[in-house]
């Protein structure tokens, strides 16, 4: 399988290349990022910008960012918690959180309503505390 990586890695020079600053983000927005393309069972972007939603768990630093991508695929047991964004089923990866730079985030989606936020913690604690 073809895994583009070479055409990740000119997606992500470019990524790497943005001079801005970080935008203003809060916990539990959802934000299209620059995932990439990753290594066997990591969750890979899509489209030639290699993107997926993605919620913001934590700022971790002005412009430094824990999140968990989300998926439309149907999924079920621990590592998911499903949410309901505009008018769309999406699950949240909770086993595929990672740290990113904003340089990442390209286009703000929405925010989780409180329930989710709420879920989203239960779902975490219950996997890592």
């Amino acid at each position: 399988m073809d895994k583009l990586f070479d055409e990740w890695n000119q997606v992500k020079q470019r990524v790497n290349a943005k001079i801005h600053q970080p935008p203003f983000v809060s916990e539990g927005d959802i934000w299209w990022l620059n995932i990439g393309k990753n290594i066997g069972s990591e969750i890979n972007g899509k489209s030639l910008q290699f993107s997926r939603p993605a919620v913001i768990l934590k700022k971790l630093s002005h412009g430094f960012y824990l999140v968990a991508p989300t998926t439309t695929k149907v999924k079920s047991g621990s590592w998911y918690v499903s949410i309901h964004h505009k008018g769309i089923d999406m699950f949240i990866c909770l086993h595929q959180i990672r740290t990113i730079d904003f340089r990442r985030l390209f286009s703000k989606l929405g925010t989780l309503e409180e329930n989710e936020k709420q879920s989203v913690r239960f779902g975490f604690a219950k996997l890592y505390v």
